[in-house]
């Protein structure tokens, strides 16, 4: 069986080279603007998605606890007398940031001391 001379000598080289070229070229265009990502890409993504889902149902809860605590007025002028880069720490060592069968969460008491101060 004769092979087709697209399949022999110059021209089979040129045919490899033209695939090669256009898959490269498939998978910059795929990677760069056609929103193609990689496995670990989407998976740092969704942690980020429910990291910040959690903070938002959590944060409330803290504002709850902080604001029911038995000497709230006064804590709150404690909070807002802190310098604001510390008053993450604050809300977490009154453990209002802790939740039954976990540790204190520094996202949820920095998102609860802004709430709190009245920071957006």
């Amino acid at each position: 069986m004769n092979m087709p001379s697209i399949l022999k000598g110059e021209s089979l080289t040129r045919l490899m080279q033209g695939a090669a070229g256009g898959a490269v070229i498939a998978m910059i265009l795929g990677f760069g603007w056609g929103g193609w990502q990689l496995g670990s890409t989407a998976e740092k993504m969704a942690a980020q998605r429910a990291n910040t889902a959690v903070v938002a149902a959590l944060a409330p809860i803290c504002v709850d606890k902080f604001q029911h605590g038995a000497d709230a007025p006064a804590e709150l002028v404690a909070l807002k007398k802190t310098e604001s880069w510390r008053q993450d720490s604050f809300v977490k060592k009154g453990g209002w940031a802790t939740f039954p069968g976990s540790e204190p969460n520094g996202d949820v008491a920095e998102a609860c001391a802004k709430i709190l101060s009245g920071e957006k």
